[in-house]
């Protein structure tokens, strides 16, 4: 199944679409595309960790919310992360482990400033989820 592609809709902002069975699996995938936009994860290695929180009013928000954590990890922690495990989730919270090193100028691709409300959605059908996502950059 597809995690996720990315869309060349628009110049100034990154944008993706991704998949998942679940809201669990739309998360971490929506995670891994956030950071490939970042710094290319394939090429970061788990080394550290750290926790993160987030919350939301509703599972739109709360996508919303923990992509705004990754983002702000990545600022807090000077770290690029390359895996994502959600430990706990319940009532639009999780808590997740982001794994990955500290940034090397030689591993980043681009600075994405947050994520953003344009175009911003999150379907559920009987295949799964499917979320659109953009990003300031």
């Amino acid at each position: 199944m597809l995690k996720y592609k990315f869309i060349d809709r628009i110049t100034s902002d990154v944008m993706f679409e991704a998949y998942g069975k679940d809201l669990k699996e739309l998360l971490t995938n929506s995670a891994e595309a956030l950071a490939e936009t970042i710094c290319g994860a394939d090429k970061v290695l788990p080394k550290k960790s750290v926790t993160v929180k987030a919350e939301g009013t509703d599972e739109k928000e709360l996508l919303f919310n923990w992509l705004q954590q990754i983002i702000a990890a990545v600022d807090i922690h000077a770290m690029f992360f390359s895996k994502f495990k959600i430990t706990k989730r319940a009532n639009n919270k999780l808590e997740a482990e982001l794994w990955g090193e500290d940034i090397s100028q030689d591993k980043g691709k681009t600075v994405v400033k947050a994520v953003t409300y344009f175009n911003f959605k999150l379907e559920k059908d009987k295949k799964g989820y499917k979320a659109t996502v953009s990003m300031d950059i």
